[in-house]
């Protein structure tokens, strides 16, 4: 009987994995939402591991990629990140690797500022915000606003 359910268990992620890359932390709690049973999740999990299927960086490497390309900065995927169980020393070395965050901000306001930088001060500031919302630091908002884009 509790075959049945581990393999019930396993196939569920199988599936869930098939759709898009998942945390070890998202997997456990979409299967504790479906199953009762923790322990055997926890065994699911285990294998998942071993089998390379779940993989935290893995998951953060193109979770960072994604966010990226949707013009979210690196202050907020990091955030997201940890809030779905990636370990913080992960989180930034991958952050890191990805690079070009100047030039993701710079496209991330281009897209929402079709004019570009506002000269008044009031609507400068909300432009600024709105990078800052976005997950971007001082030095790439900074960038955007002075003519050296690297």
């Amino acid at each position: 009987m509790s075959d049945d359910i581990f393999n019930n268990i396993y196939n569920k992620s199988l599936d869930l994995l098939s759709r898009r890359e998942h945390s070890i932390k998202e997997i456990k709690e979409k299967l504790l939402l479906r199953f009762d049973d923790k322990e055997i999740v926890n065994s699911v999990l285990n294998k998942l591991k071993e089998n390379n299927l779940v993989n935290n960086a893995r998951f953060a490497e193109a979770y960072v990629s994604n966010r990226k390309r949707k013009g979210f900065g690196p202050k907020k995927i990091s955030f997201e990140l940890l809030s779905k169980g990636v370990k913080e020393s992960v989180t930034e070395s991958i952050i890191a690797e990805e690079g070009g965050w100047k030039k993701s901000a710079k496209l991330a306001f281009m897209k929402k500022f079709k004019d570009g930088p506002s000269s008044d001060t009031k609507e400068m500031l909300k432009q600024k915000s709105f990078l800052q919302n976005r997950g971007f630091g001082f030095k790439e908002i900074e960038s955007v606003f002075t003519n050296n884009m690297l």
